[in-house]
């Protein structure tokens, strides 16, 4: 028998050499756990809102939903995302303190391109092992992301899986809920031909084509995440974990304003810019979408020089600047560009709808063939 052969003695299991088995030894450690946990409270007091009930710490999160009696016929919108290969850049980094707003941002953006209010969320971290500081810094960005994005955090999970991660590995997820009056839902059927596409700038990478980038930045490219790189002015690591914009309040005050039309917003993450237009495009509409209109940030140049990435496989990977596009009926272009900038965001005129000939896909088209088709033209601006 080998020493580490267990053998069962009365209701303990021990191995030959007589240590009995614990959670601890088995690589988790509830009472980091728990440290984890206190040192997480000061952040989640900043992500809250007037409906939440109780304290943290419960079996499951409660949310007072009286407030959707001001709704002629509430609509609840949920979405679940996760950040992808950017927590391995985080992970290199030893910077954990920002990529909670990616998670975020990636939920909530996706639910208010319908027009739904983000309610709550919830998080789910798992780590090869629990660091009580370092999953106190992970919540503190999702903290601050609820915070930027109006929404409470109502709760989460912190698994501890040795043996399935690396002891400095971790991955995030979390899943969030908003409400949307039906009267006032946002999509592809209230776009009409004539309609103006406006863009909003993202602020970099945000949290797609992570293994692209470091495929050809790391990988191939050799640089160091910690090197300053003068195109960039900061170094790779800090561009690359630069915090994904959320957009959220930013498209309820749009779609919320009595001078601005809004009919449908897409959020651009996996895809690219051209496939997450067409799936807020009814079956007849076409954009042109005008290159011209803006200058990608360095970031897409560096890839797409370093790695000799064509421009279509660079667009259909990243978002190229582009973070959220909303579609407003014309008369409503002016008052919704200044509303942005009233909020600090550049916004500028992506291109226009029009009615779309049969068989044209253009550049991209819905997927099952229920939207519109989108084409990228022109070359951008340097």
């Amino acid at each position: 028998m080998s020493e580490l052969d267990p053998v069962v003695a009365g209701n303990v299991v021990r191995t030959s050499a007589g240590a009995p088995a614990t959670y601890a030894a088995a690589g988790v450690d509830v009472e980091a756990g728990e440290h984890a946990v206190a040192l997480m409270k000061a952040s989640l007091a900043r992500a809250q809102r007037p409906e939440v009930v109780g304290e943290m710490g419960g079996f499951a999160g409660l949310f007072d939903v009286s407030l959707i009696k001001k709704y002629n016929r509430p609509l609840l919108a949920t979405s679940t995302d996760g950040v992808g290969t950017k927590v391995v850049v985080a992970q290199r980094m030893n910077k954990h303190d920002t990529i909670g707003i990616d998670l975020v941002a990636m939920v909530v953006d996706d639910l208010v391109v319908c027009g739904a209010e983000p309610l709550f969320m919830t998080d789910y971290i798992a780590t090869g092992k629990v660091v009580p500081e370092r999953i106190a810094a992970i919540v503190s960005g999702i903290a601050e992301g609820c915070r930027q994005a109006g929404c409470a955090l109502v709760g989460g999970e912190t698994a501890e899986h040795p043996g399935l991660l690396a002891p400095d590995e971790y991955d995030v997820a979390g899943a969030g809920t908003g409400v949307v009056d039906a009267d006032d839902l946002l999509g592809p059927d209230r776009v009409r031909a004539g309609d103006v596409a406006i863009a909003m700038r993202a602020s970099g990478l945000h949290s797609n084509g992570y293994s692209l980038a470091r495929h050809v930045l790391l990988t191939t490219g050799g640089l160091d995440l910690h090197a300053h790189i003068d195109v960039l002015g900061r170094t790779l690591g800090e561009e690359m974990l630069e915090p994904t914009r959320i957009y959220s309040l930013d498209v309820l005050d749009l779609a919320r304003a009595a001078d601005v039309d809004v009919h449908s917003v897409s959020h651009v993450t996996g895809g690219g810019l051209a496939a997450n237009l067409a799936r807020v495009l009814p079956a007849d509409i076409h954009v042109s979408i005008d290159r011209s209109t803006w200058t990608p940030h360095p970031i897409f140049t560096l890839v797409g020089e370093m790695g000799r990435v064509a421009l279509p496989e660079l667009e259909k990977t990243f978002n190229m600047g582009v973070g959220m596009i909303a579609m407003v009926a014309p008369s409503s272009v002016d008052a919704a560009l200044a509303r942005l900038a009233a909020r600090g965001l550049d916004a500028w005129v992506l291109g226009e709808a029009r009615a779309r000939a049969e068989g044209e896909t253009g550049d991209a088209a819905a997927k099952g063939g229920n939207g519109g088709s989108v084409t990228l033209t022109g070359t951008h601006a340097r």
